[in-house]
């Protein structure tokens, strides 16, 4: 399975990567899309690590989803399994992991500058860095989704669950959404995909 990864990753990283994953314990599947994450960590009952990743990713998404959830393998087998999951040892373990990935041969000039922001402080989700996300996007396959920035004012939009809302005022960094069914008020990072509803 170690091997069918190469077709997901960078060319100039896939040996950096194999060697990263040379453990008899672990197990990598690659998953379709989950729309509520980009891939996960798990120990298994019989002494074995999981880790999942999804298939649609592009090739440098997947790459750093990868490297997140090899973290979480190596911060558990470092310090244990009572740490926080997205803990001090595990920003640690990743920024020391992807430090190597961090240059022209692997990603564009336009995401290093960005990335390099990034693992200052890696977060729990790449998706929560809004400048990284939206840069990452721009590899994905073209779809008909809008982001919710682009979301005129008072407009309908449905996210991938079938919840409608309605476009608000933006906060700080977030915007205000209205969820139509229930009124309750959301705050949405500006680059989630959405669907916008065109007027009867």
């Amino acid at each position: 399975m170690q091997t069918q990864i190469q077709e997901y990753i960078p060319q100039l990283a896939i040996a950096k990567v194999l060697k990263l994953l040379e453990h008899d314990n672990l197990v990598i599947k690659i998953k379709k899309e989950r729309k509520t994450r980009h891939g996960d960590y798990r120990p298994l009952p019989n002494g074995k690590h999981q880790i999942t990743v999804n298939s649609n990713l592009n090739k440098y998404r997947f790459l750093i989803t990868l490297i997140h959830e090899i973290a979480h393998f190596e911060a558990y087998k470092t310090y244990g399994r009572l740490i926080k999951p997205h803990g001090m040892e595990w920003r640690r373990t990743f920024q020391h992991l992807m430090l190597p990935f961090i240059n022209p041969e692997v990603f564009p000039n336009n995401l290093l500058p960005l990335l390099a922001n990034h693992f200052k402080n890696p977060k729990a989700s790449s998706d929560t860095d809004v400048n990284l996300a939206l840069a990452l996007k721009q590899f994905d396959k073209p779809n008909n989704k809008t982001y919710i920035f682009e979301v005129p004012f008072g407009s309908l939009f449905k996210l991938y669950n079938g919840k409608i809302f309605k476009q608000g005022k933006k906060r700080v960094k977030r915007f205000e959404c209205l969820e139509i069914k229930t009124g309750k008020l959301y705050l949405f990072n500006p680059n989630v995909e959405v669907e916008i509803l065109k007027d009867e």
